[in-house]
């Protein structure tokens, strides 16, 4: 956020903040970038002071959920994300993934065959839907690991642990099926562990775009979005500027500067934030929700909702489809990337996904758009902040 002229801004996100809920909607500055002195990241709230009926409209027109049903999916899957770190202890070294489950709105937590009858039970203790597979996480992952050491052919879009299915999930483009590359990678993908094949309309791509005007950050003749707010800048995707590269701002003034970056493998980066810019702990909702308070960035579970705001398509919602994919861009493969039925398009790179209130990634790339439909990856924040040694700006 910028001085001077945005006074009345200033003083509405104090509002806001003060208020603990989000009221009104500020133009695109509101989340370029406040002081050091930061709190620690909070855990997800009981309340749902975040639901707006803007909230509620975009729930209804990207998931088609009624109000009552969102407000009651939402309140299941802060109930999940509590649940699943102490059920993955109480199963140990049988912990075979978890996942929401939308028709039933409880999580299912899986645990291996061979998981003794005390491991389940204290499974089934901590409120969770328990089902046996024939694979740990452990040992899905550990397949996962072995493909990602495999140069993969365009064909081939990424890869991903299932934990419902109980298998590494490769993505082949369809029309590439048949390609004798992609036939070698399967191949050798098949001899990694157990994989199942998955055909996809396109291969994933990133959303960067060329400076078109307006908003909200430019890097050269490229424009992306800001992530989240950190102490001292912003978090944002990697493929959109170099360490040392300059960083203009909605008006392109001057905002800060690239202090880390990396792209391909990973696709994180952060920006330092001066000359007048400070930081504030809200996403935008761009007049379709009222802009969105981040409290924590606790990881939302498979099959939950979640969000994302961007320079080009403004507010979108989906699920969560996967954790830990990596995705194989024309630039190179990138890991631990996360999933999502949620839509974007070229401009939306490095902009916020979040669940509640609840920061969860920047957004990398994916296939289609918010015409026709399509998926997006988005970089988790917390392993940003751990990377870079950030603190989550929260309210």
């Amino acid at each position: 956020m910028r001085r001077g002229r945005l006074h009345r801004a200033l003083v509405a996100a104090l509002v806001l903040l003060g208020a603990g809920t989000a009221a009104g909607t500020a133009p695109a500055w509101a989340s370029a970038s406040s002081p050091a002195g930061a709190p620690a990241a909070s855990a997800p709230r009981a309340e749902d002071a975040s639901l707006s009926p803007g909230l509620l409209r975009a729930m209804r027109r990207d998931l088609g959920l009624t109000a009552p049903r969102a407000r009651a999916r939402l309140a299941a899957e802060r109930t999940a994300a509590a649940q699943e770190p102490k059920a993955r202890e109480a199963a140990g070294a049988a912990y075979g993934g978890s996942w929401f489950d939308a028709r039933t709105q409880r999580l299912t937590v899986a645990v291996t065959r061979d998981a003794s009858a005390s491991a389940v039970r204290a499974v089934r203790a901590t409120g969770p839907l328990v089902r046996t597979v024939a694979h740990s996480a452990r040992q899905l992952d550990a397949a996962k690991s072995r493909l990602d050491r495999l140069s993969a052919p365009r064909g081939v879009s990424g890869w991903h642990v299932d934990p419902a299915a109980g298998t590494v999930v490769v993505d082949v483009v369809r029309d590439r099926r048949s390609d004798n590359d992609v036939e070698r990678f399967l191949s050798r993908a098949r001899a990694a562990g157990p994989v199942t094949v998955h055909q996809v309309a396109a291969a994933a791509r990133t959303y960067a775009a060329g400076t078109v005007g307006g908003d909200p950050y430019y890097t050269g003749n490229v424009r992306c979005s800001i992530g989240f707010s950190v102490y001292g800048g912003f978090v944002t995707a990697g493929h959109c500027g170099q360490p040392g590269a300059g960083v203009s701002g909605w008006d392109h003034s001057y905002v800060g500067t690239f202090q880390g970056s990396s792209f391909p493998d990973n696709d994180y980066a952060w920006v330092s934030v001066g000359s007048g810019w400070w930081t504030v702990p809200v996403v935008l909702g761009w007049g379709t929700v009222p802009d969105q308070l981040v409290r924590g960035s606790a990881e939302a579970p498979v099959g939950a909702s979640v969000c994302r705001s961007g320079s080009t398509t403004h507010w979108h919602c989906g699920t969560v489809l996967a954790h830990n994919e990596t995705v194989n861009y024309s630039q190179g493969a990138v890991h631990q990337l996360t999933r999502t039925s949620v839509c974007a398009e070229p401009g939306d790179s490095g902009g916020s996904f979040i669940s509640g209130d609840q920061a969860q990634g920047v957004t990398s790339g994916g296939w289609g758009n918010c015409s026709s439909g399509g998926e997006t990856w988005f970089q988790p924040v917390n392993e940003i902040l751990g990377r870079y040694g950030l603190t989550l700006h929260t309210a």
